[in-house]
């Protein structure tokens, strides 16, 4: 089974430097699990927060599932993230720096079926930065191009 990809936050590449990744698995109910099969999630506005050595993505907007009756899930509802003591301390201590945050850069179903948040500890960019990295990615794109139609 492939790995799928429920929810991407693309714009946290664009917006942070992107220091180390975690993989978390995330509490979630029935209709929740349902709707991500759809891809109806959307990680944009979603930060990771530790609370009493428990970590905690808020934010996160899950819409609700297409075919559940009146008894459905809150979309924006805080949800737990199953991670290691020593993977919590980590993060705990990342966050206690200054100018660094976490965020979930990918929401996907692993090879066994299980959703798992990817979180990024990030730094963010100057607007310098942002155009540094905008100008790199468009020179990539004519080197590609030209490539491609010197091969033809």
């Amino acid at each position: 089974m492939k790995q799928q990809v429920a929810a991407s936050n693309r714009k946290a590449y664009h917006e942070y430097h992107i220091l180390d990744t975690y993989e978390a698995g995330i509490e979630l109910v029935g209709s929740e699990v349902k709707s991500l099969r759809e891809a109806k999630a959307n990680l944009k506005e979603s930060y990771v927060i530790i609370r009493k050595n428990q970590a905690w993505v808020s934010g996160m907007h899950i819409n609700p599932y297409s075919n559940t009756g009146h008894t459905g899930h809150e979309p924006l509802r805080n949800r737990k993230l199953l991670l290691n003591k020593k993977e919590i301390i980590k993060i705990r201590n990342s966050l206690d720096q200054k100018g660094l945050t976490a965020v979930p850069l990918k929401l996907y179903f692993n090879k066994h079926g299980w959703a798992k948040l990817e979180i990024g500890i990030a730094k963010g960019k100057k607007i310098y930065d942002k155009k540094k990295s905008i100008k790199e990615r468009d020179i990539q794109r004519d080197t590609q191009r030209e490539l491609r139609d010197r091969s033809r």
